[in-house]
């Protein structure tokens, strides 16, 4: 349980836009536009891979699932943020404050999972392609994205009571978009070594242990692309994995940043940049990566938008066919030349 200190049902404050008040209602515009760009893109990623059957492979489930991940991910904090714009009410309360810590870290902590079992997807897609329907069954992709979300709440529940056990006594001002782990240690006022200490026992964990064996499989995954004695085969090859490699590459480049990194007043604000990216600009970025560089995705995007607009171009033409039936009757029958 919590203990009671002096911050305890008292709010937490947002500093993070605070010098930027004329720009607030622009501000408002822009992230809104990313929160709805963010469940449109992911969410037509989620749609494709539900109706195309081609699309019914182990890589798309994962894909899928990821798709839904970004959208409760962002979910958490933009929602929040629009609403301190709109009413000017910067606060949050204490045990919001917590929660909100708790599902950053824990979607967080997933996606880094999911990412790994990704990797493992490519890896016997490429290095073992005659079993890999047998090894990817459903059963294991559907037990592979349990673990992701079960395998590391034990260590965030760890953090958020060793975190929301310290006595916050001073300014209650977070220097942030949001709450999250390294601003709100920086409003305590005890000792917060052992806090600090689990925060980068946690990351190595959930962090650098999942990147170690995407690395793993990826070192293996190139041995066997060097291998191939057809240029475009390797080209087409590594093209099914690019797309996860710059998802990778931008996910745990920043989030290793903010979590793992030596505490001090300059990364403060180069951290507060890098959560507001690996948080909510990924998810944006994300679908556009895995549809401009995925051929599959591309032309069953094709699909759908042509389907889209026969089905307009055919509402309009019976549109017009009724319009004109009515303009018969009541021109008797017959219609005057300029209406045919």
């Amino acid at each position: 349980m919590i203990k009671e200190n002096h911050t305890a049902l008292s709010d937490f404050i947002f500093v993070g836009y605070s010098d930027l008040l004329v720009l607030q209602m622009l501000l408002f515009v822009m992230f809104l536009l990313i929160y709805m760009s963010i469940i449109a893109g992911n969410g037509l990623i989620i749609y494709i891979i539900v109706t195309d059957p081609t699309l019914d492979t182990p890589m798309y489930f994962f894909l899928k699932s990821l798709a839904f991940l970004e959208i409760f991910y962002t979910s958490v904090t933009l929602p929040k943020m629009l609403v301190s714009f709109v009413t000017q009410n910067m606060t949050i309360s204490f045990v919001g404050c917590a929660a909100q810590i708790y599902f950053i870290l824990f979607l967080g902590g997933t996606e880094c999972f999911l990412l790994a079992a990704m990797a493992y997807d490519r890896y016997v897609a490429i290095c073992n392609p005659l079993h890999y329907r047998l090894i990817m069954c459903k059963e294991l992709c559907l037990g592979l994205v349990i673990v992701s979300l079960t395998i590391n709440m034990p260590v965030d529940m760890g953090q958020i009571y060793l975190l929301f056990n310290l006595p916050y006594c001073g300014t209650r001002e977070i220097n942030n978009f949001f709450c999250d782990i390294p601003p709100v240690l920086e409003l305590a006022c005890a000792d917060t070594f052992a806090s600090e200490v689990y925060m980068v026992a946690a990351s190595a964990l959930i962090l650098i242990l999942p990147f170690c064996f995407i690395f793993a499989s990826y070192v293996k995954i190139i041995s066997v692309i060097l291998k191939m004695p057809s240029a475009e085969g390797r080209k087409k090859v590594f093209a099914t994995c690019s797309s996860h490699l710059i998802v990778v590459s931008l996910f745990y480049g920043s989030a290793t940043i903010v979590y793992v990194s030596p505490r001090s007043k300059e990364t403060l604000i180069v951290n507060k940049l890098l959560s507001l990216f690996y948080t909510i600009l990924i998810p944006m970025l994300n679908p556009i990566i895995y549809s401009l560089r995925n051929r599959e995705v591309k032309i069953s995007l094709r699909k759908l938008f042509r389907k889209c607009l026969i089905g307009l171009l055919r509402e309009n033409k019976g549109k017009r066919t009724m319009g004109l039936n009515v303009a018969s009757l009541m021109y008797g029958g017959s219609l005057p030349f300029c209406l045919i």
